[in-house]
């Protein structure tokens, strides 16, 4: 699935998130709870939207199924939908904040971790490690264009994916499962 085509889906139907964000969305509500329903991520990501079409709907479940399955895949192939190579890396280091902004939004709307008591999630301190991790990655600077920042870009993202893996694993404990 390509960058651009789920963008172009996302804005001509008013989502305010980027594809980016909503792919983020996406995997941050499948890593809290892989059994995640797609149309709790199509609400989330379609609030302000009008009536969809069937195409562009079809796509979106596209999007979302395949992220679910390549999240539940033991072959680490997982990777985050950011624009191509050959955007420029400052386009692409504001969608790679985008969507931890997304993955962030995701995981806290369908984290059921929370301990009644105490509005924060009851998570290992490895897993808030991680998750802080890629809150600090939402403020990255957009302005770098040199070949350090191009492979500081990559080791971010390579990062990422190790990153949602562990955390797909560590939230999905059947005590930690609800549906959404």
């Amino acid at each position: 699935m390509q960058y651009q085509d789920i963008d172009t889906i996302v804005a001509k139907n008013d989502a305010k998130p980027s594809a980016a964000e909503a792919h983020g969305m996406a995997a941050g509500m499948l890593c809290a709870n892989d059994r995640t329903e797609l149309r709790f991520w199509l609400q989330e990501l379609l609030k302000d939207a009008d009536d969809i079409n069937d195409e562009d709907r079809s796509i979106l479940e596209e999007l979302f199924e395949d992220t679910r399955n390549l999240l539940a895949g033991d072959e680490f192939v997982f990777e985050l939908l950011l624009p191509d190579d050959d955007f420029p890396l400052n386009e692409q280091v504001e969608a790679l904040r985008k969507w931890c902004q997304g993955f962030l939004f995701g995981l806290g709307t369908t984290s059921s971790t929370a301990d009644s008591t105490d509005s924060t999630p009851n998570w290992s301190e490895e897993t808030r490690e991680v998750v802080k991790d890629i809150a600090e990655i939402t403020k990255l600077d957009t302005d770098a264009e040199d070949e350090d920042a191009e492979n500081d870009f990559m080791e971010i993202t390579e990062y990422l994916r190790a990153a949602v893996i562990f955390l797909r694993t560590e939230l999905n404990s059947a005590d930690n499962r609800t549906v959404h």
